[in-house]
């Protein structure tokens, strides 16, 4: 397969970046798909049957239940992640292995709806917290030891917002390729 190829279907709504310059409003609609994402996740993955959670969206990725697990773990790392820069002067945050998560019994057997019902709870909170931020609290950061570097809570929401849109086109990926890639 060509590297082309490789890299749409790896990051197929392009890779995350984060704008230099953004208005309230464009901050506004990435905090809305925060908001929406729960329910999106829900009706793309939600009556699906038990072997297209299986579907994987491209060679070597996660299948779509390990997908929407990986959602819930990566989520629920931002949400504390967000409060701990909220709350305290940079804290440092701890990394952890996406992929050696993705592949505990929970994260790879167990049903997506257990994952689905964290998400919903978890964005409602999430939200609430985010929408209140005012501009000196969206500068807020915490140190990430594996970047080396801070981040301000602005540019989570952005790239937490990407990762919404990017997961849900894997599930899209997986469910078009109808397990080319098992």
């Amino acid at each position: 397969m060509k590297k082309a190829t490789l890299k749409a279907l790896k990051y197929p709504t392009g890779e995350f970046k984060m704008p230099k310059k953004f208005s309230e409003k464009e901050l506004a609609s990435r905090i809305k798909i925060i908001a929406e994402f729960p329910a999106k996740l829900r009706k793309e993955v939600g009556k699906m049957p038990e072997d297209t959670l299986e579907y994987r969206h491209r060679l070597g990725g996660w299948t779509v239940r390990q997908i929407v697990h990986h959602c819930a773990d990566s989520h629920m790392n931002a949400y504390i992640r967000t409060k701990l820069a909220y709350t305290e002067t940079n804290p440092t945050v701890k990394p952890y292995d996406e992929s050696a998560w993705a592949n505990t019994s929970d994260g790879g057997e167990a049903p997506v709806e257990w994952s689905l019902l964290i998400l919903e709870g978890l964005h409602k909170r999430w939200v609430e917290l985010l929408s209140e931020l005012n501009d000196a609290e969206l500068k807020r950061t915490y140190f990430h030891p594996e970047y080396g570097k801070k981040i301000p809570l602005s540019y989570l929401i952005f790239l937490y917002a990407w990762h919404c849109g990017h997961h849900i086109a894997h599930v899209q990926q997986a469910k078009k390729h109808k397990n080319k890639f098992s």
